[in-house]
């Protein structure tokens, strides 16, 4: 069968609002299309290349694995998935983790958790999970009705019920809502798809220190602001608090599907043999990439560089005093530019000019670069931006 590329796209689902370029490689934090165009990628795959592309610590992790098998079921144990376990809840000071495929499967694991460690202690009518107005939690039914946007809850009825809603960095309209049928609260550190708005520190230190007094368990969705985005390994690190559940994926698989969920000692053994499952979690090759991750992104040399290059990035945007920059917000790399003008239209002609960022709500350009970038190239994306914005009438 001979290859015609419209035609061949035609038969994916049109559910994406794609870009033209078709993209056929990368190296680095260059991302190259079929007519050979360079792209500066300020985007990471949606904070998922968090090294970049083609990086040979990941690659030679991910071929030798794949060398010896690609999969093996569940019922049977595996070195990588247990290396990547041991590695990941000793540096997140957490007692066990279940691995899956993506956040939307993270977020499901965690609430599943939650309402059974509510159910046992404290019995029926305790499941209702709180989560923040403007958050984001995935796309599947439960954790669609987990996102607090009315504007996603649509078509797809009946959603899942046992969810209700806070006003972020509201405290009392948190302590409001904290009815006896509450068993968790889940949050973003930063809320991504909402905007790219950190939380506010002393409304997380209330809400986790009136939760701990009620036996409410605190899930973090780190799937966007975790593994090294922030600046640290974990966004509510920023927050001097710890939770009992912690979801991540992303940026952990570096380009390969992964999710999980881990939880703290008191949780460790709420799930049991059939509670709980998944063909693919803990998949040896995504497993041994992830690793790489582990090794090349969680240490305190690497937190402090991506530290000091989101701070590096905010000082230029701050600095330039574009007349189409309303406010600069977010933590490490991920930044958050509130403008003036159309975030799409910015988005187009950075693309054009060979820069590619992303939009977040209708008022922001969101920066999502592979963490492994340097300053000199954070600068000249920053360059090419801010004359993207200075075109922009």
């Amino acid at each position: 069968m001979s290859f015609n590329f419209n035609e061949a796209n035609d038969c994916i689902m049109n559910t994406y609002g794609r870009l033209d370029p078709i993209m056929t490689h990368g190296k680095g934090v260059y991302l190259y299309d079929s007519n050979e165009n360079e792209y500066l990628d300020f985007t990471s795959g949606i904070g998922v290349s968090s090294l970049g592309y083609c990086n040979e610590k990941w690659i030679d992790a991910v071929d030798s694995q794949i060398h010896k098998f690609a999969h093996v079921s569940n019922i049977f144990k595996t070195e990588p998935a247990a290396r990547l376990a041991q590695k990941i809840t000793a540096i997140s000071h957490m007692e066990r983790i279940f691995f899956a495929n993506s956040g939307a499967e993270a977020n499901e694991g965690a609430i599943k958790l939650a309402r059974k460690y509510s159910y046992e202690k404290y019995g029926e009518n305790r499941s209702t999970i709180l989560s923040l107005l403007q958050s984001f939690h995935g796309r599947t039914i439960t954790t669609l009705k987990a996102t607090g946007q009315d504007r996603l809850h649509k078509y797809f009825f009946p959603f899942t019920e046992g969810f209700n809603y806070v006003i972020a960095n509201d405290i009392e309209d948190f302590k409001s809502k904290l009815t006896p049928d509450v068993c968790a609260i889940m949050l973003e550190a930063i809320q991504g798809e909402g905007g790219v708005i950190p939380l506010n520190e002393y409304f997380v230190q209330e809400v986790v220190k009136i939760c701990n007094e009620k036996d409410i368990l605190v899930i973090f969705d780190e799937v966007q602001c975790g593994i090294a985005r922030s600046g640290k390994m974990f966004g509510y690190e920023n927050f001097n608090v710890k939770p009992n559940i912690v979801t991540v994926a992303k940026g952990l698989g570096a380009g390969l599907p992964i999710g999980g969920f881990l939880c703290d000692n008191k949780l460790k053994d709420v799930l049991c043999p059939g509670d709980h499952g998944s063909t693919f979690g803990g998949n040896p090759v995504v497993c041994s990439g992830a690793e790489v991750v582990i090794d090349e992104l969680c240490n305190e040399d690497s937190f402090n560089r991506i530290s000091n290059n989101g701070l590096y990035v905010k000082s230029l945007l701050e600095n330039s005093k574009n007349s189409q920059i309303l406010s600069v917000r977010g933590l490490g790399l991920m930044i958050g530019i509130q403008v003036k003008c159309s975030p799409k239209d910015v988005q187009l002609a950075a693309l054009k000019k060979g820069l590619l960022v992303l939009t977040a709500g209708t008022d922001i350009v969101r920066l999502l670069p592979p963490l492994v970038i340097t300053k000199e190239e954070l600068k000249k994306g920053i360059d090419i931006l801010l004359d993207v914005l200075g075109s922009i009438q």
